[in-house]
């Protein structure tokens, strides 16, 4: 099939944790593309009246619930790591009104004359859906090493926890074996990442 035989583009983005995921998308965005941000509509839904709220307080209780009436990550973080089926019931809340959210800010992207949409998914792979819903999938790859360096660099966590969250996502190498198109973001400065990033671009014709 060639790929570039498409009009209008539907693009699935991801990429493990620390692997310039944000950054590629950043610049996808400064070449034209629509993005829509799934990461940041499950962090809206469970901000203070976020839609998300209710069901989680019911299903996991106060000690899931800041005192601002938010998600408490980091509790919930420690509970998910620590409890598969708690990740599975909290997946099962958010993820149909993240996917309602995605279906709307792309409907409003492609009626305002995009060519481009592209759906910066952290879980692209591991959600299993997302292939038929998307014309290619880029991964943005990097070296498990460099991802917990940057992670660590970037967030002050602990290895431990990086690494607690490298397992639960997908290998490095079921991210590749589902890529369309790789974007290598090993050690490589921002130039460099934003020539990958136009060359991608231009390979999609657009």
């Amino acid at each position: 099939m060639d790929l570039r035989s498409a009009r209008r583009w539907r693009i699935g983005l991801t990429g493990g944790i620390g692997s310039g995921k944000s950054t590629v998308a950043a610049m996808l965005a400064h070449c034209g593309a629509a993005v829509v941000d799934a990461d940041a509509i499950a962090r809206a839904l469970t901000l203070p009246g976020g839609a998300a709220m209710p069901a989680i307080a019911q299903a996991f209780g106060p000690s899931c619930v800041a005192p601002d009436g938010a998600m408490d990550r980091e509790a919930m973080r420690a509970l998910v790591f620590s409890d598969a089926s708690a990740r599975l019931r909290l997946q099962d809340i958010v993820h149909p009104l993240v996917a309602q959210e995605t279906g709307r800010q792309a409907a409003q992207a492609w009626a305002g004359g995009a060519r481009c949409v592209v759906f910066d998914v952290p879980l692209l792979v591991e959600s299993g859906r997302w292939r038929s819903q998307v014309d290619a999938v880029l991964v943005v790859d990097c070296s498990v090493p460099l991802q917990i360096e940057r992670v660590m660099a970037r967030s002050g966590w602990s290895r431990e926890a990086v690494e607690k969250v490298i397992a639960q996502q997908a290998s490095r190498a079921q991210r590749l074996a589902a890529a369309d198109v790789c974007l290598a973001n090993g050690d490589l400065s921002l130039a460099q990442l934003q020539q990958q990033v136009e060359e991608v671009w231009q390979y999609f014709g657009l």
